[in-house]
């Protein structure tokens, strides 16, 4: 199916080997179909890879069904390109029916899909890119995030730095629009001096020259936006620079995704986000257990936000007794938000985007050798993305 994998019913037994076989009594039932979007090829099909066996995990925990009816999941690889992912997500919609459309890490992905999902009047569930052109005035009815508003996680660390007493600190993103998004994020919060601004091409390997104006200037802390290959050799490199006296807060840089590669020298580091793996919850507890036996591996945030994608579908298929026909009651059914996060508190707010508690999370190693963040202090409790009081939802 070009790159596309289809996990239900027995091909789930077989092909993934995580999910069971339906009964055979509920097998005559018309199946949901859940198209699940995440980069699996390329260097950050790591996340993706987080995503997909997060939402799978939530799948077999609920028997491959969402309320009363089986339920398959195709698996599309959007490769990191948006034509890519725009074919494939039109194939899903037009050629297999899809009645619900999940997933994406990245928002550029998600911005070329968006059109073509929502204009055929299917809901679009992303599990991680959450960019605030769809939070404020560019809201969809048809458009649900199980994440957070780019902006937020960056605004956290600022607050937990301002809270710390941090007066100066020296702020380091790659030179892209995440990356400046990062650092106006952080400046919303933060009220001390921005000693320097420094952007690094995404293509960055050696950030000797950069450690080196850190040393120079002395702050009172280092935040740093660096996602996957950046965070692991700047990590290396501050550790081995000798740096690590100087606080080291970041933002998608030291995560359950990069710590394999980054180990004990990204140890002490801090992060911020809304789910820790270590949150003591029923809910997550069981997440984590059987995503860690399954996979072998710790479960990342894009895991657990997926997961909980695969819940909210459930219930929101089970409220309206699995009728999927009338799109404003299972709108309603979605927007309830019923069942139990691994985060604890989450509800949507009127632009669909999460209400939830940021925590300020710090790497630390486990008695088995493993590394993962855990939760240090809620930073902000029920914090609404400063973009819904924008949002003017349409109707259906």
């Amino acid at each position: 199916m070009d790159r596309r994998t289809l996990i239900g019913g027995a091909a789930a037994a077989a092909g993934a080997g995580i999910l069971g076989a339906p009964r055979v009594a509920r097998a005559q039932q018309a199946p949901v179909r859940i198209g699940l979007v995440a980069v699996l090829t390329g260097p950050q099909a790591a996340l993706g890879t987080h995503l997909r066996d997060g939402f799978l995990l939530g799948m077999r925990h609920l028997e491959n069904r969402l309320g009363n009816r089986p339920a398959e999941v195709i698996v599309i690889d959007d490769e990191l390109r948006p034509d890519v992912a725009v074919t494939k997500v039109r194939a899903a919609l037009e050629r297999d029916r899809c009645d619900f459309i999940v997933g994406v890490v990245f928002s550029n992905i998600l911005q070329a899909i968006m059109r073509p999902v929502t204009e055929t009047n299917t809901f679009l569930i992303s599990t991680n890119a959450g960019p605030s052109t769809f939070a404020g005035r560019g809201c969809n009815p048809f458009f649900f995030t199980t994440s957070y508003n780019n902006d937020q996680v960056h605004s956290v660390m600022g607050q937990a730095a301002q809270d710390e007493g941090y007066r100066r600190v020296f702020l380091m993103t790659p030179n892209y629009q995440a990356g400046r998004d990062a650092m106006a994020g952080f400046k919303s919060r933060f009220r001390g001096e921005v000693v320097d601004e420094v952007y690094v091409p995404l293509t960055h390997l050696d950030f000797s020259a950069e450690l080196a104006r850190i040393a120079a200037a002395r702050p009172d802390a280092l935040f740093t936006f660096m996602p996957g290959g950046l965070g692991v050799n700047l990590v290396r490199q501050y550790r081995q620079a000798g740096l690590a006296s100087i606080p080291f807060l970041s933002t998608f840089t030291v995560d359950e995704a990069t710590l394999p590669a980054q180990g004990e020298a990204a140890e002490g580091f801090f992060s911020a986000a809304p789910w820790a793996p270590n949150m003591d919850n029923e809910a997550n507890r069981r997440f984590v257990r059987d995503f860690e036996a399954t996979y072998n591996y710790v479960p990342a945030s894009y895991a657990a936000q997926a997961y909980d994608a695969a819940m909210l579908l459930h219930s929101a298929v089970s409220r309206v007794g699995g009728n999927l026909g009338d799109k404003n009651a299972l709108r309603e059914a979605i927007r309830a938000a019923d069942f139990r996060s691994v985060r604890g508190s989450f509800r949507f707010g009127t632009n669909h985007y999460p209400v939830q508690d940021h925590w300020l999370l710090k790497v630390v190693r486990r008695p088995d050798g493993r590394f993962q963040t855990e939760t240090v202090r809620k930073v902000l409790e029920n914090d609404v993305d400063p973009y819904a009081a924008e949002c003017r939802m349409r109707s259906a």
